[in-house]
């Protein structure tokens, strides 16, 4: 008998034991508390799997199978030119538009065809911070001088972090680029302009789905939105015709799955969710039975799928526990973090670098969020600290990106992140505070 394994495993038992036995469950905090995991839980069940992480997967999916490698490295392989691997990754992200958990899929999938680290983590960083709209709201409610530093400052920090991560590991970096020149070369089945069309049109989709409600009832973005259903329907069909013609798939297939989601969006038309759901039960359906490329994809995403979704699900669990929802109380007091980012020091700038990356921002909530904190003194440092570190990070997505990178590079992203979003926030807080 291996002693030292034992007595492992009788401390693990009489530590959970001890926790279980010591339990405060009379304590109304504590109780609460889990009643906010769950409640946010089920909110991120409801507004994000289905909507915002399904159509991720089936990108991811696609990227894994349909994007040649070759086309990878050439544009974000380690070997590539820098100015322009960094440029796609930053724009890509930007286009995007995305939180910080949608994002995982699509960093997976291109680290996983060959991605630099460098690229790869500017990527992961620009989709949820170079947000246009969370921008343009930060302008309108918390300021323009917020609004422009949190552009100008989320732009250089996918390109400087990337760097920097490039640099730290440039070793495996250099060995990456050698294995990758010694590959063959990949036989194209389909030319560059049809592979764009098949992802812009699920990216369409991504996009128009998860369009948010502006404030102002008039205008651009209330016109888009009130067509985002149709501009989503329109995108659906063109990926449905793309995948009969170029990608071989049965027509009856397609319309077998159309049907059903035509007749769930009029019979439910204040409930689009419906109606989406069945579209994603078809294509999976007939992805999965299909033979060749199309069943590949869906064996890609549903891999995906099961390596991001229980860690994103339990993060959030734990999220919701410490921290709450927006206006609600978890184990952490809302008043510990309120008292600890006024004015413009160091340690205040760094609690909020350090607790907005620990956060779990939806998209956009990060800016209600903000203007009670500053309501109740929160300096502008600080909250320029926190818009820099909470939108890209959060305790579900760096469970993820643990998972894709390994402990040690993840634990290098987080920490530049948070130190960056540090010294920018103490840099905005002497010059504008």
């Amino acid at each position: 008998m291996n002693w030292k394994t034992e007595w492992k495993k009788l401390a693990l038992i009489a530590g959970v034991f001890l926790a279980f036995f010591y339990l405060p469950v009379e304590s109304e905090r504590l109780r609460q508390s889990v009643i906010e995991a769950l409640y946010l839980t089920k909110w991120y069940a409801r507004e994000h799997v289905l909507l915002c992480l399904i159509p991720a997967f089936f990108i991811a999916g696609a990227i894994a199978v349909f994007i040649s490698q070759a086309s990878v490295m050439k544009y974000m392989g380690a070997g590539a030119n820098k100015i322009l691997a960094y440029g796609v990754a930053s724009v890509s992200g930007s286009i995007l538009a995305v939180c910080s958990c949608t994002v995982l899929p699509l960093f997976s999938g291109i680290h996983k065809m060959g991605a630099g680290l460098g690229p790869a983590t500017a990527f992961l960083y620009s989709g949820p911070a170079i947000n246009v709209l969370a921008i343009v709201l930060t302008a309108r409610i918390l300021g323009t001088e917020l609004g422009i530093a949190r552009a100008v400052g989320a732009v250089l920090f996918s390109v400087v972090i990337g760097v920097l991560m490039h640099l730290i590991f440039r070793k495996e970096e250099a060995a990456k680029v050698a294995a990758q020149q010694a590959m063959p070369k990949e036989d194209v089945k389909r030319p560059l302009w049809q592979n764009a069309m098949y992802f812009a049109s699920m990216v369409g989709i991504l996009v128009f789905a998860n369009w948010g409600k502006p404030l102002e009832n008039e205008g651009l973005w209330m016109a888009i939105y009130s067509m985002k259903w149709v501009a989503t329907s329109i995108f659906a069909l063109g990926l449905g015709a793309m995948l009969v013609m170029w990608f071989e798939m049965a027509w009856w297939k397609i319309v077998l799955a159309a049907v059903p989601t035509a007749g769930l969006a009029i019979v439910f038309p204040e409930q689009p969710m419906v109606a989406f759901a069945a579209a994603t039960i078809g294509l999976s359906a007939f992805t999965s039975t299909d033979k060749g490329e199309t069943s590949a994809w869906f064996e890609s995403s549903w891999g995906f799928a099961k390596q991001i979704l229980p860690l994103l699900l339990f993060g959030v669990l734990i999220a919701g526990a410490l921290l709450g929802r927006v206006g609600h109380e978890g184990l952490i007091p809302s008043e510990w973090v309120a008292s600890a980012v006024g004015g413009n020091s160091l340690h205040a700038n760094f609690f909020a670098s350090f607790a907005g990356a620990f956060m779990y921002f939806a998209t956009l909530t990060e800016v209600p969020i903000l203007q009670g904190l500053i309501g109740n003194g929160m300096g502008k440092g600080p909250a320029l600290a926190l818009l820099l570190a909470g939108p890209a990070l959060s305790l579900p997505n760096m469970l993820v990106i643990r998972s894709v990178l390994g402990t040690k590079k993840t634990v290098v992203f987080v920490s530049l992140v948070i130190v960056m979003a540090t010294i920018s926030g103490m840099l905005f807080g002497i010059l504008f505070g």
